[in-house]
């Protein structure tokens, strides 16, 4: 593990153990980690993979998809975690829609995205359960989980 602004795992030659991520993340990012992965499992049957996606200046991270859409990927730092979602063309109507109702926050990261064609990337940094809340709500406006999970 090398150290820039934010600790991560950004050696590209060693995959970082499970306890390794756990003691990274800390007490409280840890408990949102297993909230989130616990939804993504249950709600979307999604299959996990570590992965070095986006080079060194991103590190580890786990890639969630479900029936090969990506929902999203979750880099492990230290204290917290930073999900990165996708909203496509296709989503923005129903972002547009519930984008009043979320975090200020949520919003202005929304409004300061990556461009990607007419939708684009987040890189949300979760220090709270409000906004991991709010990386649900985005996740399920890109896909729609089973009925069954409350999101």
């Amino acid at each position: 593990m090398e150290t820039e602004e934010r600790q991560r795992f950004f050696n590209s030659d060693r995959e970082p153990e499970p306890s390794e991520i756990e003691t990274l993340l800390g007490k409280d990012a840890s408990r949102r980690f297993h909230c989130l992965d616990t939804f993504l499992k249950s709600g979307y049957d999604a299959l996990r993979e570590l992965k070095f996606p986006f080079g060194s200046h991103y590190g580890w991270s786990y890639k969630y998809s479900s029936k090969g859409k990506m929902l999203c990927y979750v880099f492990f730092e230290k204290d917290a975690v930073t999900v990165t979602v996708t909203i496509g063309k296709g989503d923005l109507p129903k972002l547009e829609k519930q984008l009043p109702q979320l975090l200020p926050r949520t919003r202005q990261l929304w409004e300061n995205r990556y461009p990607c064609g007419d939708g684009g990337w987040i890189h949300y940094r979760v220090l709270s359960d409000d906004e991991l809340q709010d990386v649900i709500k985005l996740i399920c406006i890109k896909k729609k989980p089973k009925a069954s999970v409350p999101a």
